[in-house]
């Protein structure tokens, strides 16, 4: 019998269709749940949700829940981590002195200055579980879905011997969304998609072997579709390909779309706009609101569970990892290790892979084409020296990698980065240590 713990599992929505997920799999019918939170409330509400997924699915399975990490690792198979350190204070100050300076941030999650000290801050934690993991489970496969996806997996999987990679959205999400735009089925659309977490690009779409860019081309012109996505649809329409996360996160990862307010006017309005057009502190908004959490668990509880398997991949790679085998092909957040030739080689990169029993089998091979390699190749060289600057508790690699960030690099002089990084470094005291 199987244990699969998550930890940090106190998310309604992403933690419920995960074990929806699981029940579907006859491997995992016996298997024991292990819903590990620091928060007893929510803890127990997941608990409730679990329960309630077990029984209306004629589920087998064991859930136990508990506030301690060593207890959810002991014995485990796979661990599915999706966690954050601090809290919405934290998360709060990391926009808004940003903001002070000129530097609207949309989420903050993953890239530019919020994403790097949410990167510094979260390390730690994550190489504390990883190092438990070595202790504790040292045979058990990680599935991380903390972000910022790729300088936390870099991290992992330099530092650490755990079984590690990132999971998200963006490829499986994206990838449906142009095949409705097409207006084809998705169960008959090909891709190859490659680069770094939400900047990973699609080399190929087809659908049926016919090339999807060319109608995609056309579409775009007409106001239906460019406004859904303007940023995504610029950079589509200057660059040739089509990236993978959504117009509010990229149009903070770019210097083009939020360094003026005429132009965040213009391309992160929420006109027509899919679920995330740009909106300053879109998600921040979201959590400061202290019924969200039991709203969201009403809401649930009073729709039908879904019979289909869902988007998430989790239970998918766990099949084939742990499961029946029964291999799957996903993109995962892996060290390049030579598989993008011309990113760098220590980078964490997204690339197609499949999981098998055995680990994850690399399925490219090559080159990003010339148009976006270097904006991809900044990101993920600056991502680097964050991570290298939180093993050395450099304030002055801090420096250089938020210096080198296309936004803040498009607002701010090296003067003022250095003071805006300062007054960060004091407010995240607490989480960072000492820096020098």
């Amino acid at each position: 019998m199987k244990k699969i713990t998550f930890i940090g599992a106190g998310s309604i929505n992403f933690t419920t269709a995960v074990l929806s997920d699981l029940t579907t799999y006859p491997a995992f019918d016996d298997s024991f749940i292990c819903l590990m939170d620091i928060n007893p409330y929510r803890l127990k509400q997941i608990v409730r949700c679990a329960e309630r997924i077990k029984n209306e699915r004629g589920s087998h399975i064991t859930i136990t829940s508990t506030t301690s990490r060593e207890e959810a690792l002991t014995g485990a198979d796979a661990v599915i981590c999706t966690v954050f350190n601090g809290d919405v204070d934290i998360w709060r100050h990391e926009i808004e002195i940003p903001m002070k300076y000129g530097v609207n941030i949309n989420i903050g999650d993953t890239r530019s200055v919020s994403g790097i000290f949410r990167a510094l801050r979260n390390i730690p934690l994550m190489l504390d579980i990883c190092r438990d993991m070595e202790r504790i489970c040292p045979q058990a496969i990680m599935l991380n879905y903390t972000n910022p996806m790729s300088m936390l997996c870099k991290a992992m999987q330099s530092y650490t011997h755990v079984d590690v990679t990132g999971l998200c959205h963006s490829v499986q999400g994206t990838s449906r969304m142009l095949a409705e735009w097409a207006g084809v089925n998705y169960d008959d659309v090909t891709y190859t998609c490659a680069g770094i977490n939400h900047l990973a690009f699609f080399l190929e779409l087809k659908a049926n072997g016919r090339d999807l860019y060319p109608l995609l081309r056309e579409k775009i012109l007409t106001s239906e579709f460019y406004n859904k996505e303007k940023v995504r649809n610029e950079i589509f329409k200057t660059f040739g390909y089509y990236v993978t996360e959504s117009s509010g996160h990229n149009s903070e990862y770019t210097s083009w779309f939020r360094k003026r307010p005429d132009l965040i006017l213009r391309y992160c309005s929420a006109e027509g706009a899919n679920w995330n057009p740009g909106e300053y502190a879109y998600s921040l908004k979201l959590r400061e609101d202290p019924n969200r959490f039991d709203n969201m668990l009403r809401d649930w509880m009073a729709k039908p569970i879904s019979k289909e398997r869902g988007q998430e991949y989790a239970a998918n790679i766990l099949n084939a990892r742990i499961g029946d085998f029964t291999p799957f092909d996903f993109n995962a957040n892996i060290l390049n290790n030579g598989s993008i030739e011309n990113l760098p080689q220590d980078a964490c990169v997204e690339i197609p892979v499949t999981a098998v029993k055995e680990g994850y089998i690399r399925k490219f091979q090559g080159k990003l084409p010339s148009s976006v390699a270097p904006l991809v190749s900044l990101t993920a060289s600056l991502e680097n020296l964050v991570v290298e600057a939180w093993e050395n508790k450099s304030k002055q690699t801090v420096y250089q990698a938020v210096s080198l960030d296309p936004l803040c690099s498009a607002v701010l002089s090296l003067q003022e980065i250095r003071d805006m990084c300062d007054e960060l470094f004091a407010i995240n005291q607490d989480y960072l240590g000492d820096f020098n």
